[in-house]
């Protein structure tokens, strides 16, 4: 079962700002200068596509993006975005139901996987990983448990809200960073976000 953000779109942002403040498109914005001019780019989960923005911005032109989100909602909102002259390939689907290269130099899964039990994101995992070429680099921005009583409270909280509007399956994050360690991945880039509640982390692939 995949999440569908579908009837969350027209508030997405403004919640995300209200609980986070700046934080989640931070932690986005600390990857993006990983991106290399003229890079073959997928973007797995992409909301509302503010992101999108952020990326022409930094390189206006020469990148070749795959845009993938499941929500017609959200696709509708990322197609106004203005992309500069960035080729944009949008896909409205679940990731997991594209059948995608494997040339990709770049992967950007923006809060994607703490939609996923741990049996589901490991599959997920598999079909993303086989799309990007080796040296490449996975941008991941995701949630994570440090150890702080509030985190654990909020992350429930979040999880159960979504659960219900857009039938998230996932009840606690699945073990993200084992996934790439089980697969070889190296991380050549972090940083946290939110008092430590948000991880970004750049990885490169064996």
């Amino acid at each position: 079962m995949s999440a569908n953000y579908n009837n969350s779109a027209w508030f997405y942002d403004r919640l995300s700002t209200l609980v986070y403040g700046k934080a989640l498109m931070q932690a986005q914005l600390y990857l993006l200068q990983f991106i290399r001019p003229e890079s073959k780019v997928l973007i797995a989960g992409g909301g509302t596509g503010r992101v999108l923005e952020e990326i022409a911005k930094i390189d206006p032109s020469g990148l070749t993006i795959t845009y993938i989100e499941i929500a017609p909602k959200m696709m509708t909102l990322s197609r106004k975005r203005n992309t500069g002259n960035n080729e944009v390939i949008f896909i409205n689907n679940a990731v997991e139901n594209v059948d995608l290269s494997t040339n990709f130099d770049v992967i950007l899964t923006p809060f994607l996987f703490d939609n996923f039990t741990e049996e589901n994101f490991r599959k997920i995992f598999i079909h993303i990983h086989r799309c990007l070429k080796p040296g490449g680099s996975w941008l991941n921005a995701d949630f994570q448990l440090a150890g702080k009583w509030w985190q654990k409270m909020l992350l429930q909280m979040m999880m159960l809200f979504f659960r219900i509007v857009c039938r998230i399956e996932a009840k606690k994050l699945p073990d993200i960073s084992k996934g790439f360690t089980d697969h070889g991945y190296q991380v050549t880039g972090q940083e946290t976000f939110f008092g430590d509640f948000i991880l970004s982390t750049v990885y490169q692939k064996p």
